[in-house]
């Protein structure tokens, strides 16, 4: 079965940085592409980050551009997600998931990302 195991989360102070990895089996990791999301408290689940399943290019929320890096390893099925310069408003669960995936409409446990001085 398709399995999304998220880490990497934790507490940071603001200007702080995590790396954030997406460990995914069950499907062929390299055929799509990878996206990480977020929800915080009280709001909707919201796209962060997007790249191909070469990994030749990525797209950003506005709101994570220039501070945000996602990157994949297709040799060790695995997703990154770079965060630096972290503000308290990057406060929820970051969760990854691929596109296109059409029998699989779950998702990972999620890692809690809290940022907070």
């Amino acid at each position: 079965q398709v399995r999304l195991v998220e880490s990497g989360g934790g507490l940071v102070q603001p200007g702080g940085s995590l790396r954030l990895s997406c460990a995914a089996s069950g499907f062929t990791f390299s055929s799509y592409p990878m996206r990480w999301y977020r929800q915080a408290p009280g709001k909707e689940r919201e796209l962060v980050a997007h790249i191909t399943n070469t990994g030749g290019a990525t797209n950003y929320a506005d709101s994570v551009k220039g501070r945000f890096t996602i990157s994949r390893d297709n040799a060790k099925n695995t997703v990154y997600l770079q965060m630096n310069n972290l503000k308290p408003e990057d406060t929820a669960v970051y969760y990854c998931k691929p596109i296109g995936l059409y029998r699989y409409n779950g998702w990972g446990q999620g890692t809690q990302v809290t940022v907070s001085s």
